[in-house]
């Protein structure tokens, strides 16, 4: 049970409907993996502690490099070289001090990525390469964990969840199907990207793993975008595909 001052922390929450102790309470008891602790994980680490999460699963195999400081807010000038996954960490746990934050230093694939999902309740994509992706949402559907998906580059973003516990729901594959995207992602480093930007798409990946996390709510449906030059969201159903190569046989 939560001592006075964890319930003083977490005041403004506990007191919104639908949260409430128990939801607060769920939230501690909850384990979240974030993978990639760049522009869009640093704001995922950082509202998932400051929020109560009880345990937070960080992986990144890269070290914080000068050009990161611009939008990665996990880190800062004193990180410089050190790995983002211990860094990211560090500034969760500076928040809260009681959330556990475990640092996982590589690019996790196969076996050890399969693994990683199996043990969590929700999985933050915060990567920003195509074959990162279909990898971590094929062991998401195959452990039967909600995935919270998102994208940010130039001035464009996106955010979609993927939850294999609800018969109609699509996974990522449905959406991009592996033989028409490839590994062609653009990358921050090839493209640019602006920095408020990942803030905002990070902020609403935690919005939704808040509300797996925690019970309050309904999950994000479909296919958001969002335009930083207008400022214009957009929503887009996205129906799952019969014949998806890696969700086609869930639950039959």
């Amino acid at each position: 049970m939560m001592d006075d001052q964890a319930l003083l922390r977490f005041s403004r929450q506990i007191m919104l409907p639908g949260v409430e102790i128990d939801g607060q309470e769920r939230l501690r008891a909850g384990h979240a993996l974030i993978i990639g602790a760049g522009g869009l994980g640093s704001p995922v680490a950082l509202y998932l502690a400051a929020a109560g999460v009880g345990r937070l699963s960080i992986a990144d195999a890269d070290a914080v490099e000068i050009s990161n400081l611009q939008r990665q807010i996990a880190h800062q000038q004193a990180d410089l070289g050190r790995n983002k996954a211990a860094s990211a960490c560090e500034s969760a746990r500076a928040l809260n001090p009681e959330c556990q934050a475990i640092a996982i230093d590589e690019h996790v694939t196969g076996e050890a990525l399969s693994a990683l999902v199996q043990r969590a309740d929700v999985v933050l994509d915060c990567t920003d390469r195509f074959s990162s992706r279909y990898a971590i949402n094929a062991a998401c559907q195959a452990a039967g964990v909600p995935l919270v998906s998102g994208a940010a580059i130039r001035f464009s973003g996106q955010l979609a969840v993927f939850d294999p516990r609800d018969p109609e729901c699509p996974c990522y594959a449905c959406l991009y199907p592996p033989d028409e995207s490839g590994d062609e992602a653009l990358s921050c480093a090839e493209s640019g990207v602006m920095a408020p930007l990942v803030g905002l798409i990070g902020s609403f990946q935690a919005v939704e793993a808040f509300k797996l996390l925690s019970g309050a709510g309904l999950a994000h449906t479909g296919l958001s975008t969002f335009d930083g030059l207008s400022g214009q969201w957009r929503h887009f159903q996205v129906p799952r595909d019969p014949a998806c190569p890696v969700c086609a046989k869930r639950g039959a």
